[in-house]
């Protein structure tokens, strides 16, 4: 396998590729409204239904998983760790042991790099149709356990050579909800055309920051691969030059390219933040035992749900789906639907002249190496809106920024193939001396591009602070 140096000239591209609003294929005024325009296209109907109506599921008390052994099972676990006030519990899981392919395939159009991006409907998005990427796919699915047809481009995923590949890293979903799930996000660049199918369109990765501003509209698939794209390193007199000739003076976008494109400056050095996280995986225990869904304690399951006896946190549905364009049009499962829409935050601060990430190391029942760096605040399995005032470090601040402080607000949805209508509040705020260079434990400050470095190796960010990276934008 190729290992993409800094510097390089897919660096560049890439950069080049995110500097890109206008000379593209297509408008983003224009993709607004073909995104409109497919959601007409496509005849959709979900319903939920009890458990009993799934077709090929079976549920008896240790889980409800598909008749084929394949796609995921729906089980319980109970968990026991020394991490946080709560030492043990049990709760339902997505065990889907399969590594999916989450990939776009790249070309160079008018000399900028565009990336094929599919107008995509899933069961569980609030608003049906959103931009994922070239292919988004299962394992079950593109072996076609379903015995429906293969996704689109497949072809071009599994015959790509070292060359062509200009990412490839194994990416971990939501620990809270996956029992150690991941997906290989993968980036492909070709030559040569290739037919572009009705529901795929040609976009610059500028394109998709710029449409990131906007609610609902590109998916967390497509954010997730986005956020592991090397932009690079470069000394200060470059990063000063990309500045006046990309960006306006002194605005957030100049402080964002300094802090991703800048090697060096960061209040710790790598070596020191990875001796932190280290420390707190050798410290702490998680200890997750599958247990049957009938024994979870203060777990309810009736004919159409598996919920929790207070309300909270989640609860397991069954729905029937019928979308006409996809590999099998009709079909039921299981979900996820949240109890409530949830919080993610970062909180930066410009530290010796650099912007700094307060980055939490955060501990899930799901997780593949026990800890990840997550955002300042995560707040997604109970109600941050009623949540003691003082007992989340940060939560105060983010929900009393000053709207100059904020740079981004929008409500991004969650995976539309497993969550049913969950959608989470993303927000960066940027703090000035009020809030101290001294952190609460188990934070640490880091710079963008130190972000960016551990971006590159497996388990190390979480999929929500890899969301909040993706919207990031320079322009």
């Amino acid at each position: 396998m190729r290992y993409i140096q800094a510097n390089s000239d897919v660096t560049n591209r890439f950069l080049k590729s995110a500097f890109a609003t206008d000379m593209c294929y297509m408008s983003t005024e224009q993709v607004i409204h073909w995104l409109l325009e497919q959601n007409k296209k496509v005849k959709v109907t979900i319903n939920k239904i009890n458990f009993d109506c799934l077709e090929s599921w079976s549920f008896d008390e240790n889980k409800l998983s598909h008749n084929s052994g394949k796609f995921f099972s729906i089980e319980g676990i109970n968990v026991k760790t020394n991490w946080g006030l709560i030492p043990e519990w049990d709760q339902p899981i997505i065990n889907q042991p399969e590594v999916g392919y989450l990939g776009f395939i790249v070309k160079e159009i008018n000399g900028i790099l565009h990336f094929l991006t599919q107008a995509k409907i899933e069961p569980g998005n609030v608003n049906y149709v959103q931009l994922s990427p070239t292919l988004q796919a299962t394992r079950s699915n593109y072996s076609q356990v379903h015995k429906g047809k293969k996704p689109l481009y497949l072809e071009y995923f599994q015959n790509a050579t070292p060359n062509q590949i200009l990412l490839d890293q194994l990416q971990s979903e939501q620990g809270a909800r996956f029992l150690r799930k991941r997906n290989r996000n993968i980036i492909i660049k070709i030559d040569e055309d290739i037919p572009i199918h009705d529901n795929f369109v040609w976009l610059t990765l500028g394109q998709l920051k710029k449409l990131m501003q906007k609610d609902n509209l590109v998916n967390m698939d497509t954010r997730t691969v986005i956020s592991g794209i090397p932009l690079g390193s470069f000394p200060a007199e470059v990063v000063n030059f990309f500045n006046i000739i990309q960006t306006n003076a002194n605005t957030i976008h100049s402080s964002f390219l300094k802090s991703a494109l800048t090697d060096g400056g960061g209040l710790h050095s790598i070596e020191n933040i990875i001796t932190l996280v280290t420390h707190l995986k050798s410290t702490f225990d998680l200890n997750v035992k599958q247990t049957p869904l009938s024994k979870m304690r203060n777990w309810i399951i009736d004919d159409k749900e598996i919920f929790h006896e207070e309300g909270k946190f989640f609860k397991v549905i069954a729905v029937d789906v019928e979308i006409g364009n996809r590999e099998v049009v009709q079909w039921s499962q299981p979900m996820i639907e949240p109890a409530q829409e949830g919080l993610c935050a970062f909180v930066c601060k410009e530290i010796d002249g650099i912007l700094h990430f307060a980055v939490q190391t955060k501990l899930e029942c799901g997780n593949h190496d026990i800890i990840e760096f997550a955002p300042t605040v995560q707040t997604l399995t109970g109600d941050y809106r009623k949540t003691k005032q003082g007992d989340l470090p940060f939560l105060d601040y983010v929900l009393n920024a000053k709207p100059e402080q904020i740079v981004f607000d929008t409500m991004q949805s969650e995976e539309g193939g497993r969550f049913f209508r969950e959608q989470n509040r993303n927000i960066i705020v940027i703090a000035g001396e009020e809030i101290a260079v001294e952190l609460p434990e188990k934070y640490v400050w880091m710079t963008l591009n130190q972000l960016y470095t551990f971006l590159k190796f497996n388990n190390f960010l979480n999929i929500q602070a890899r969301n909040l990276i993706s919207t990031i934008s320079f322009i």
